[in-house]
């Protein structure tokens, strides 16, 4: 998720944002995203099932934000809450809702792992579920990328943009691109010594794709070394 701030909206930090945190209740003192959005113009909102650390916004339905105005916020962020509702589809439906048009919404969610229930664990996402989402409820798909053999949960990430309207408030955004933010990080993974073959794999294949071929042979080089 820092990644994402860094790269998608640092040049809006003096502009007024408002950023809603989908399941933010934090147990135990465990980190939450809120450190990323504490900029002066911005306001976080922790949004969770019930009252807790890190919520600022208690809804009573999961599925119907009654407490959140229609296009409400610029921003939306899930990290590692979607594996665990039972109807996503009824969630990125309310995610929708809530941003105003041309808004954008990061979510990460899990590929793989063990079965880990906080009450529930439903689901883990490839980059076409996070399309099928995207698509279900018209989202444009920014950037999805998912980092196979890279460690237990594998995580899914996805950036979508809002489209944008002439009848409704639009968001400080103009169209998003691509900025490969989850590619980058994965890549740049290659520092920790990954312990699974198929991360090198899939590695090497990525920068042979986009032509950087030196690199991908010291990639390479890497994966007989870890892997003779």
């Amino acid at each position: 998720m820092k990644a994402f701030v860094e790269c998608y909206l640092k040049e809006f930090e003096d502009t007024e944002l408002i950023i809603i945190d989908v399941s933010a209740k934090t147990y135990l003192n465990n980190p939450t995203y809120r450190p990323f959005f504490n900029k002066a113009k911005w306001k976080y909102f922790g949004l969770d099932l019930e009252a807790g650390d890190n919520v600022d916004i208690v809804v009573s339905d999961p599925y119907n934000w009654k407490e959140v105005p229609n296009n409400f916020a610029d921003v939306v962020i899930s990290g590692q809450a979607f594996e665990h509702i039972e109807f996503p589809w009824l969630t990125i439906k309310e995610i929708y809702r809530v941003l105003k048009s041309g808004g954008i919404c990061c979510i990460i969610a899990p590929s793989s792992g063990p079965e880990h229930k906080y009450p529930y664990d439903c689901w883990r996402f490839y980059p076409d579920g996070m399309r099928a989402l995207a698509k279900w409820v018209g989202f444009r798909v920014v950037e999805v990328f998912t980092d196979w053999g890279l460690g237990e949960w594998q995580d899914t990430f996805a950036v979508l943009q809002k489209p944008f309207s002439k009848e409704l408030i639009n968001s400080p955004f103009s169209e998003v691109n691509n900025q490969k933010v989850a590619e980058k990080v994965y890549l740049e993974s290659i520092k920790t010594s990954p312990n699974n073959p198929q991360y090198y794999a899939n590695a090497i294949n990525i920068l042979k794709g986009s032509g950087r071929l030196d690199e991908a042979l010291k990639y390479a080089i890497l994966a007989v070394s870890a892997f003779p």
